[in-house]
């Protein structure tokens, strides 16, 4: 009796799913069709590619480099997804490496480039650069002896650095009268200082230039000594500078957020498919005790430090004050390829906010937009026009968003976002990133 039954039911559902069954059979046998056919078309267009390599390399004009050829092919299909999506090559991902661990050998100089030559725009504190007497101004007109005129920025700092105690020789310009002078300087370990900070009377100043390996330690250093340093009745608060910082590592900026709130998401990234979507939670409790927080953002603050900024604002943790953020929403996984072959830099995912708001192509919004003057002479080159306005990019609906100004002051006393940042902590001006305590101000963003 159990046997009949159980065969009756088993025909019966074979009876009602007919239909289906057939249906399913016949999309397996048509998608089996499609599959097959999409691999010959891979595999034709893969013959294609080795027949147009196979003619360039016996028939161009001149020999080619055929390591350069692939090289250049890869690219090609890469910048074809999205602006941020590359390859590396070995010496491109150890740069990359160095970047990211903030920390390499060499002088322990900031540098840039004026009218060929190589200027120096700081000695680093406690570096042997600055105790070899390197000073700000300086021009370095040699290398080892080699002529910098022709080089680029980076391959004059490629360099300046080097292995750990080996001796590099500069000739530098100093002074309305160009004195020449050699200096030999022995490479050391500097570390890249990410987190810079001082106390602005009863305020902590605390500015992050970009998110690598050095920069939670920094940060958790600069509230420390900033606590010590202004009495805790005194205190009023800190600014966190986030202001033209490209970004730079997601467990740094996960490590930052949670530094100033005690529990919660942080960010999560969503990939192409559902499963893929990952969660990042705060973690380690509020360092700052609870702290009024100002976050200063401007059009030159990406990726990392959108995260943050996202991130508190969403925790109502602190308000947001400058101008829209640069809105590079997207998730980069860096993939070595083994065998001095360098890696491959590839667009994985979106970042969102706690609240679910996406980043991309539309940045974060101020809670109090504040422009500052700038000069004649820069006018119209202050702005960045954003990730929405990069070709190629990853699109994010119909109200994607453009760059905003991102000219900061050298002067402090002329910063009119840190100003007005104070003026918040110290309560002579009232803001919040709550919309019914302080309207959003409508104020136009140049572009």
């Amino acid at each position: 009796m159990m046997m009949m039954r159980k065969v009756s039911l088993l025909v019966l559902g074979a009876v009602l799913g007919a239909s289906a069954v057939t249906f399913t059979t016949q999309t397996r046998f048509f998608s089996a069709e499609a599959a097959k056919a999409a691999a010959s078309d891979t595999y034709r267009n893969l013959n294609l590619f080795g027949d147009v390599f196979e003619k360039i390399r016996t028939d161009y004009v001149e020999k080619p480099d055929e390591a350069k050829l692939i090289e250049a092919a890869i690219n090609g299909m890469l910048s074809s997804l999205d602006p941020h999506s590359s390859y590396m090559d070995a010496k491109s991902f150890a740069d990359m490496q160095v970047q990211t661990r903030g920390e390499f050998g060499g002088l322990g100089i900031e540098v840039t480039q004026e009218d060929g030559f190589i200027k120096v725009v700081t000695p680093i504190d406690d570096t042997p650069a600055a105790r070899a007497g390197i000073l700000s101004g300086d021009i370095i007109t040699e290398i080892d002896g080699e002529q910098v005129q022709g080089l680029t920025l980076n391959q004059a700092v490629d360099k300046m650095r080097g292995a750990v105690n080996t001796t590099v020789k500069l000739k530098v310009v100093r002074g309305p009268n160009k004195d020449p002078q050699e200096i030999s300087i022995v490479r050391a370990i500097i570390q890249i200082k990410s987190v810079r900070y001082r106390a602005e009377g009863d305020v902590g100043y605390i500015r992050i230039t970009q998110f690598n390996e050095q920069t939670f330690d920094g940060l958790k250093e600069g509230i420390e000594k900033l606590t010590a340093e202004i009495p805790a009745d005194k205190l009023k608060g800190f600014i966190l500078d986030l202001r033209n910082n490209p970004g730079g590592l997601l467990d740094q900026a996960i490590a930052v957020s949670g530094t100033f709130i005690d529990r919660g998401e942080v960010v999560s990234t969503r990939g192409r498919n559902a499963d893929e979507t990952q969660r990042y939670n705060a973690r380690g409790g509020d360092l700052t005790k609870g702290k009024p927080l100002v976050v200063l953002v401007n059009g030159g603050s990406a990726s990392a430090s959108e995260i943050v900024a996202g991130a508190l604002q969403d925790h109502k943790r602190g308000t947001v004050l400058g101008t829209r953020s640069f809105g590079k929403g997207s998730v980069q996984t860096i993939i070595p390829l083994g065998e001095s072959r360098g890696a491959l830099r590839l667009t994985t995912a979106r970042y969102y906010t706690p609240s679910g708001r996406s980043i991309q192509a539309k940045g974060i919004d101020p809670d109090v937009t504040v422009l500052e003057d700038v000069p004649d002479d820069l006018k119209g080159k202050d702005d960045t026009k954003g990730e929405a306005s990069l070709k190629g990019h990853l699109k994010n609906g119909e109200d994607e968003k453009t760059g905003s100004q991102a000219y900061v002051p050298p002067d402090p006393k002329n910063d009119k976002q840190l100003m007005a940042a104070l003026d918040i902590l110290r309560g002579t001006a009232k803001a919040s990133n709550q919309p019914e305590a302080t309207p959003k101000p409508s104020a136009p963003v140049p572009n």
